[in-house]
C-alpha cells in the first residue's frame, strides 16, 4: 500500500432502490385493503340482459337477431283457496283480564254482532301482555279473521289450559 493512500473502508449506509420502496408501499397498502373489506358484500354488479349479450356477440354494425319459440303453455298448478271460514260454526270463549268491570261481555256481544258464536265469557286468572285470541292449529285463519273484525293485532297458539276445538280472546283492556 502506498503511503500516502488510506486504507478503504466499506462502511456506509445503502438504501433500498425505488423499486423496492414502491413495492413494500403496494404491498401494505393491499393488505389494508384486503382487511378493511373482508366479509363486505360488493355493492354493485353490472347485470347483463341476454338481449345485449346478443347485441354485443353480433358487432354494432348488425341487427340482432330474435329467435321466437312458440312454446306451448303449460297450466299452472292452481292451489285450491282455502274454504270460507263461516263465522257461526266457530266458537269462541271471551274472557277479561282487566280490571274494566263488564268488559268480556261487551266484547262477547260485539263478536255475537260480528256473527261469530260465543259459546262463553269470564274473568281470566293470569298474566297476558296484551289483548290476544289464541287458537288450535285448524282454527289459525280463524282467529286471525276474529282479530281483524275486533281489531286486535296479536293471535297465538292455544297453550295451557285452553280448549282446542275454539278460539280464546283474553282482553287486557278496552277495544277501539
Amino acid at each position: 500500500m502506498a503511503p500516502h493512500q488510506r486504507p478503504r473502508t466499506e462502511r456506509g449506509t445503502v438504501l433500498p432502490s425505488p423499486v423496492v420502496i414502491l413495492s413494500v408501499i403496494a404491498v401494505a397498502m393491499a393488505a389494508f385493503a384486503f382487511v378493511a373489506t373482508q366479509g363486505s358484500e360488493p355493492t354493485e354488479r353490472e347485470i347483463t340482459p341476454a338481449a345485449r349479450e346478443a347485441v354485443q356477440d353480433q358487432g354494432e354494425d348488425q341487427e340482432p337477431e330474435v329467435e321466437e319459440k312458440a312454446e306451448p303453455a303449460e297450466p299452472k298448478p292452481t292451489k285450491k283457496p282455502a274454504p270460507a271460514i263461516k263465522r257461526g260454526e266457530v266458537y269462541v270463549e271471551v274472557y277479561n283480564n282487566s280490571s274494566v268491570t263488564g268488559l268480556a261481555g261487551r266484547v262477547a256481544q260485539r263478536a255475537t254482532g260480528a256473527g261469530w258464536q260465543v259459546v262463553g265469557e269470564d274473568n281470566w286468572y293470569g298474566t297476558v301482555p296484551a289483548t290476544t285470541v289464541y287458537h288450535p292449529p285448524k282454527l289459525e285463519r280463524a282467529a286471525k279473521l276474529l282479530a281483524l273484525d275486533l281489531g286486535i293485532d296479536r293471535t297465538l297458539p292455544a297453550t295451557g289450559a285452553m280448549k282446542l276445538d275454539r278460539l280464546t280472546l283474553i282482553l287486557t283492556g278496552e277495544l277501539d
